[in-house]
């Protein structure tokens, strides 16, 4: 059966939504800007969540939370079609998706770990669990360039790792690996009561040498050091606005593009070498993006997940617009 989000998200989610209406808590008045339907996503409680973008086929995926379904559609589509079933793999949710260098998909689901499929033959090739029974919430991943996945845990603070080597070691012992946290951030996060959501969109510098992880409640970004530093985790310095309700990232020469979800927003931002600062260049909102979730670049496209987990998904009562789609956004 579908999986609920945690009662605190639920509740920090619904007070921010009050907001969309006036100009996305602290949009300003810029003009709203048009918003396009990309790919049509089949089904009618898709209310979909993540997306990746093959670097090598420019295919795109999107994962169903409700499902665990996993949608796929060709660059010159206009409706996507099922890559993986409902329920595949034994996952129920599809959160953070991403597909790496050597054409493996990964997807997260929260109430476990991360899947890892062959994009060619669909077949699973890992599942990475989290140990235990506390609470969990497994988000959103990223890679570095040695293919290492990062992935962020929103309800625990921690970002996981999984290296090419424990891939590999996973594989050989049939498919099974676990998550261990190799990153800590709740001693520099202000304090999470128990239940609270906190991380959540992360990237990775394109040469390696650190990730960038949003802090989604208080609307911080975080900077973890993948090389030795006196201080290997800090908070990005933020001009001109910040994260809040900040979701989905995406970082490409030097750009950072972000959705903030309830307050159907869309910001981007330009980065400093070292990674240290971020200054916000644009900002648009429009309630037609409908709870954007996250976001990919594709070419000079921002591929948009239009979640509407406010019209009877895991936000509220409703019912949702259908057919879901993925939408591009004009002016960001």
């Amino acid at each position: 059966m579908p999986h609920a989000l945690p009662h605190r998200l639920l509740s920090s989610l619904a007070a921010a939504s009050a907001c969309v209406t006036l100009a996305a808590c602290g949009a300003g008045d810029m003009p709203s800007a048009a918003v396009h339907t990309a790919y049509e996503l089949p089904g009618d409680r898709v209310y979909p969540e993540g997306i990746a973008v093959d670097a090598r086929t420019g295919d795109v995926y999107v994962g169903s939370y409700t499902t665990g379904a996993v949608y796929r559609a060709t660059p010159d589509a206009r409706r996507a079609e099922v890559f993986l079933p409902e329920g595949a793999g034994n996952h129920n949710t599809a959160n953070g998706l991403k597909v790496d260098a050597a054409g493996r998909l990964w997807v997260t689901d929260s109430t476990t770990g991360v899947a890892v499929y062959d994009v060619a033959t669909r077949a699973l090739l890992a599942d990475f669990t989290v140990p235990g029974s506390d609470p969990r919430f497994v988000n959103d991943l990223a890679f570095t360039p040695d293919g290492t996945a990062y992935l962020t845990d929103s309800m625990r603070a921690v970002v996981y790792r999984v290296t090419p080597e424990q891939l590999a070691a996973a594989r050989a012992q049939g498919g099974r690996g676990e998550l261990r946290p190799q990153f800590d951030l709740r001693p520099v996060l202000p304090p999470i009561e128990p239940g609270g959501f906190s991380l959540n969109g992360i990237v990775a510098d394109p040469a390696g040498r650190y990730l960038l992880t949003v802090d989604m409640p208080r609307g911080d970004l975080y900077r973890i050091a993948l090389s030795p530093e006196a201080n290997p985790i800090g908070k990005v310095t933020l001009r001109g606005g910040d994260l809040r309700q900040g979701d989905g990232l995406d970082l490409r020469d030097g750009t950072l593009w972000a959705a903030h979800n309830t307050t159907n927003t869309i910001s981007r931002w330009t980065v400093s070498g070292d990674g240290t600062t971020a200054t916000l260049d644009r900002q648009r909102s429009d309630e037609a993006l409908a709870i954007p979730t996250t976001l990919a670049r594709a070419g000079d496209r921002t591929l948009i997940v239009s979640s509407q987990f406010d019209k009877g998904g895991p936000m509220g009562p409703g019912s949702s617009k259908t057919p879901f789609a993925v939408v591009t956004f004009d002016g960001i």
